[in-house]
């Protein structure tokens, strides 16, 4: 604010005053709080307001507010103009309104308004209201002043709307951005599996050669590999799909959260015997409500990426019981993600650059991963640095008083 400060001076100076507000670096409401505070020095007025029509709902909102004089006291209870404002959206002109009853001892219920229209545009008119309690009326220099005051917010609200506007149209770019980088991407992993479905199928097919049953067994085990790859690719998409527009539907029950994570690391290990996992549990785990397929489609992601871009390091599961929720960490020490980048770790799409060379993914998991943890109540959340990742999660769980037997849990 120091940039806005400013002295009582000569006319000039003044001009000089109100024209360096419009050429501030500070943020809108700081210009718009120095501009009245220094058009208050040329007429007096106790409260004013700023109304700005609303882009969504195009109903008139309370963009700025202050009272600066005797209404200060009874802030609560003093009018603030708001049918005066829709008069003059309505008439597009200034309008001085005087009140019908002049009385001293109530001067809050009866003030003195001038409304004067602001950003002008048909689509997003505004006003900016005077208010004086128990006069005197505004004058029609004090009008003067109060155009030359209302000229000088317009600009103010419309580089507001300028920047708003501009920030629209950057999250545009990056996401479309996104987009095209996720097309290429999904273009490139449907490729790859349907060239070594087709290679391989050409090449069991072919009649001037006799493979051996060993080599055929190969190539079958290559064409379903391939093949699940594609149908958890095709998954993930319907998924991400599903989870965006909410048609996603959740089969909630009682779920053991250490038992799906064992069974879903016991599963990995049988595939991939060298990844390196040390659990870590509290000796007693409440049960909690979730769905236990999306549950572990979850961590099965965490363990996927861990072996993706931290192979060779070791991941370490840690369950806990907090006082309301379960949290679950999923931390390797494996070479960490940037800074820049992880507060878009979850967005739709999103693939760290340096990452993306070193594996194929399609930018959803861990979208995915987000959005059905936020549909059982919990949070997900990311830190990193360069001597590791953590993913931590928090379910909440409900104390259960009864024993719950094998059929009833998962």
């Amino acid at each position: 604010m120091e940039n806005l400060k400013i002295s009582s001076s000569s006319s000039g100076e003044r001009l000089n005053q109100y024209f360096s507000l419009l050429s501030s670096n500070a943020l809108w409401k700081e210009t718009l709080e120095e501009l009245f505070l220094v058009s208050r020095d040329d007429f007096i007025f106790d409260n004013l307001v700023v109304y700005q029509t609303d882009s969504e709902t195009g109903s008139l909102e309370v963009l700025f507010a202050k009272s600066t004089g005797r209404g200060k006291s009874a802030e609560a209870d003093a009018s603030w103009g708001e049918s005066l404002a829709n008069r003059v959206i309505h008439e597009n002109r200034m309008i001085n309104e005087e009140p019908s009853e002049k009385d001293q001892h109530d001067r809050i219920a009866h003030p003195y308004l001038l409304g004067l229209p602001i950003n002008t545009e048909e689509k997003l008119p505004g006003v900016l209201i005077f208010i004086r309690f128990g006069g005197p009326a505004f004058s029609k220099e004090d009008c003067r002043y109060a155009q030359w005051t209302a000229n000088l917010t317009t600009s103010i609200v419309r580089k507001k709307l300028l920047d708003e506007f501009m920030s629209k149209i950057e999250n545009i770019q990056s996401m479309t951005k996104l987009q095209a980088d996720f097309i290429s991407t999904i273009s490139h992993e449907l490729r790859s599996p349907l060239g070594f479905i087709k290679g391989y199928t050409t090449t069991l097919l072919r009649t001037d050669t006799n493979w051996d049953r060993e080599t055929q067994k190969d190539f079958l085990e290559i064409i379903e590999r391939e093949t699940n790859n594609l149908t958890d690719l095709i998954e993930d998409l319907l998924d991400s799909s599903r989870l965006q527009s909410g048609q996603m539907k959740f089969d909630f029950h009682l779920v053991r959260i250490d038992s799906l994570i064992r069974d879903e690391v016991n599963r990995v290990h049988l595939t991939n015997p060298e990844q390196k996992i040390e659990l870590d549990f509290d000796p007693e785990i409440p049960a909690i409500e979730g769905d236990p397929r999306k549950l572990a489609q979850v961590f099965d992601n965490l363990l996927s990426n861990a072996r993706k871009y931290a192979p060779d390091a070791l991941l370490v599961i840690k369950l806990r019981k907090e006082k309301k929720y379960l949290t679950i960490d999923f931390a390797d020490v494996g070479p960490g993600i940037p800074t820049i980048y992880q507060p878009r770790i979850f967005t739709r799409f999103f693939r760290v650059p340096e990452q993306s060379m070193k594996a194929h993914g399609t930018g959803l998991g861990l979208f995915i991963c987000k959005q059905i943890i936020e549909n059982h109540e919990g949070t997900i959340n990311v830190s990193s640095s360069q001597s590791g990742t953590n993913f931590k999660i928090a379910l909440p769980y409900a104390m259960v008083t009864k024993k719950i037997t094998a059929e009833e849990s998962v």
